[in-house]
């Protein structure tokens, strides 16, 4: 089964790809955005990916791999970081076409952020020498901190978005942990998390996708910001 890791990313991005050209939604026309901004994001997951795999934080199953290796990852995990981030903020983009008024309250948003803000950093405080707990609570704090101070209005939309996207993000990161398969797709050194799993998923893995995708928007939105309105007066 070497070919079930390609065939899970395969199957998150198709349709969200296919649908990129509905005429309604136009998302193809966020691709001069976005695509930097993924690429841009996944740089800097990929180089850390490359250390963890190499410290043994984690690594993957041959059985469940093309076998194609780049600097210690398999090519579908480097995909990993293009594939899922622009499936998932296609079904982001989506909910606020079409519900414009799914948000969150002026006084939630900042509310949540502070919570998990804290609970980030007392887990850091708890658990120093758990890297991947370390790691994610990192990226979480980092993430929220900038959308909180720059982008709060992607921020409230983003934290409902996120409970739709959390439906094919456990369906896909559970056959990766190891549901319904012999074995794991990815493992984990037991030693560097927590230990507290929904299902087969690794509770950090969660805090892990929401600052993955949220950096993703943040840098989007700052690109369409910075070259968006030079784009309309060529145009």
């Amino acid at each position: 089964m070497w070919w079930l890791y390609f065939l899970l990313l395969f199957l998150s991005i198709l349709f969200p790809f296919l649908l990129s050209f509905d005429r309604k939604l136009q998302f193809y026309r966020r691709w001069k955005f976005l695509l930097p901004a993924i690429f841009t994001v996944s740089l800097g997951y990929i180089l850390f990916d490359i250390l963890f795999a190499q410290q043994g934080i984690w690594g993957f199953n041959p059985v469940y791999h093309s076998g194609i290796m780049a600097v210690n990852l398999p090519l579908e995990e480097i995909l990993f970081f293009i594939f899922i981030p622009y499936a998932s903020i296609f079904l982001h983009e989506t909910l606020v076409f079409y519900f414009p008024r799914l948000k969150t309250g002026k006084k939630f948003t900042p509310g949540l952020s502070i919570l998990l803000i804290l609970s980030g950093v007392i887990l850091i405080i708890l658990y120093p020498e758990k890297t991947y707990t370390v790691f994610t609570c990192s990226l979480l704090i980092s993430s929220l901190i900038t959308a909180c101070f720059f982008y709060p209005e992607i921020l409230s939309r983003f934290y409902l978005t996120f409970i739709a996207i959390l439906v094919p993000f456990i369906a896909v990161n559970s056959v990766l942990t190891g549901s319904m398969i012999d074995g794991e797709v990815v493992w984990y050194h037991p030693e560097e998390n927590l230990g507290i799993r929904l299902f087969t998923i690794p509770v950090e893995d969660f805090s892990y996708g929401f600052s993955l995708i949220l950096f993703n928007l943040l840098l989007a939105e700052k690109l369409k910001m910075m070259f968006g309105k030079s784009t309309k007066k060529r145009t």
